[in-house]
């Protein structure tokens, strides 16, 4: 039982390792918190397994000797799941130090925006938007650019002044 809890403990240090690593910004880190949690949670599934027996083969052991098979399927599965899903983040890392010379994960415009607007106490007419948030819009390059040119209703919908107010008196 203690070699069970032993293992509980690691595997509860290494999830929480690799979801303080995901939280980062640096893509190779995220790479290496994927890892441990996907390490530690190999681990729980084989703990839940119970003992180890015979290998799960017909006609080789009794039934009763024979180890879980569905937890070395899931394990299996979650080791293809893993090599995948690093890949691509590595791909993504790798295209993003070619791209930018960092492997950082970008603020988006629109969560700039939001993080601004959060913090100001009420709602702004249109007309006092601030001129900062403006020219943190001429900085980022729209990929949509161009495309709907010929849509009469493009460039006159702002995404984050223009919705519907929630606040008792304005509308």
């Amino acid at each position: 039982m203690t070699s069970s809890a032993a293992l509980a403990i690691l595997s509860g240090v290494l999830v929480g390792v690799g979801i303080y690593l995901v939280l980062e910004r640096s893509l190779s880190r995220i790479v290496l918190g994927l890892s441990a949690i996907t390490n530690g949670v190999n681990i729980l599934l084989l703990i839940a397994g119970g003992r180890s027996g015979e290998p799960p083969l017909v006609g080789v052991a009794e039934k009763e000797d024979m180890a879980d098979p569905l937890v070395q399927a899931m394990m299996l599965t979650a080791i293809v799941i893993s090599l995948a899903a690093t890949a691509f983040i590595l791909a993504m890392a790798y295209r993003s130090w070619q791209l930018n010379g960092n492997d950082e994960v970008q603020d988006d415009l629109e969560d700039r925006r939001i993080a601004k607007r959060e913090g100001e106490d009420e709602f702004d007419a249109r007309a006092d938007r601030p001129a900062d948030l403006e020219s943190d819009a001429s900085e980022a390059h729209d990929e949509t650019e161009g495309e709907f040119e010929d849509d009469e209703l493009a460039g006159t919908i702002h995404p984050v002044y223009d919705k519907p107010r929630t606040r008792e008196g304005s509308k």
